[in-house]
């Protein structure tokens, strides 16, 4: 009997291998391949903060996600996860201490097609850190406040958010093959630096932050939303080259289990995070279904994801 582990694996090489011409058998790489940018607010960054300080804090940010080793599998050139982080600094808060945005976007490739599906598209607002030139970024999962709590809480914020991208990516293969990283996720928000600069990662603060986003993703009330995943990737996206209609039923029957728990559990963070980004997927899906399914799907969405009624309004 295949493991969630072994078949996950096994899938994603069937999927990744047909959807890449080229693989490099050069030995084992790190999971992500990540394009990072960080990008300065001119209106708001003084002209006596040194530029070349972001410079040197992209290559190090970029050289830690891609090329710590997040997971004990083996991931080969080709079947990197595609993920882009925008860093947008804010502010100047503190000496060497600044204010910024995260814009966290992850995909992977529909089964025998190049088209790449949405994992992830979210912009985390919450986020402060102290960085000087050239110290090491580093991030120790046994000890995620490190010495300096404003220090750590940058690498605590990126490593969080990788394996939140880790997480869909495995739970998009194979039916709940993301835990472990959703747990991981949720051992830095259970152990994240404190300090009253710093927020995020705790429940008071508001409804929509990392806290809500790792405590309902592990949270067994949500646990249909794991089959939703595969329903949509598995049974819909990677179908929809192949069998359109087949595809279209897969996403259909997401739909309705988001449905129930959106019924369940109305406006909670995980329901918000999913939609972020994918009206327009949604649309082109269904612009062409037959009647009777374009208007269930019309029904769900319109009650999903209110924020973009006026964008689904064209399945009318």
């Amino acid at each position: 009997m295949l493991t969630p582990l072994s078949n996950y694996t096994m899938l994603k090489q069937t999927i990744l291998l047909i959807s890449s011409f080229v693989i490099n058998l050069l030995g084992q790489s790190q999971e992500i391949r990540a394009r990072l940018t960080v990008n300065v607010n001119k209106d708001k960054i003084p002209t006596t903060v040194d530029r070349k300080i972001f410079q040197t804090l992209q290559a190090g940010l970029t050289n830690f996600i891609n090329n710590r080793k997040w997971t004990n599998d083996a991931f080969q050139p080709n079947e990197k996860i595609q993920c882009n982080f925008l860093l947008s600094i804010n502010d100047v808060v503190g000496t060497n201490e600044y204010r910024a945005t995260l814009t966290i976007q992850a995909a992977r490739p529909a089964y025998n097609s190049t088209y790449q599906c949405p994992l992830i598209n979210y912009m985390d607002e919450t986020i402060v850190f102290r960085y000087v030139e050239f110290q090491p970024i580093e991030f120790n999962e046994n000890r995620v406040q490190g010495n300096d709590p404003m220090v750590a809480n940058l690498t605590a914020v990126f490593a969080y958010w990788v394996y939140i991208i880790l997480g869909f990516d495995y739970d998009s293969f194979s039916l709940r093959g993301g835990d472990p990283y959703f747990i991981k996720a949720q051992n830095i928000v259970n152990n994240a630096p404190e300090s009253s600069a710093i927020s995020g990662w705790k429940n008071y603060e508001n409804q929509r932050n990392r806290y809500w986003l790792a405590e309902n993703i592990n949270n067994n009330r949500f646990a249909l939303f794991h089959d939703a995943i595969y329903l949509y990737y598995r049974n819909g996206m990677d179908l929809l080259f192949e069998n359109e209609e087949e595809a279209r039923n897969g996403v259909l029957n997401c739909l309705n289990y988001l449905s129930t728990i959106n019924k369940e559990n109305p406006n909670s963070m995980i329901m918000q995070f999913f939609f972020q980004g994918r009206s327009n997927e949604f649309v082109k899906i269904f612009s062409k279904a037959k009647k009777d399914v374009k208007d269930r799907a019309l029904n769900h969405l319109l009650k999903l994801d209110v924020t973009n009624a006026r964008i689904y309004n064209d399945l009318k």
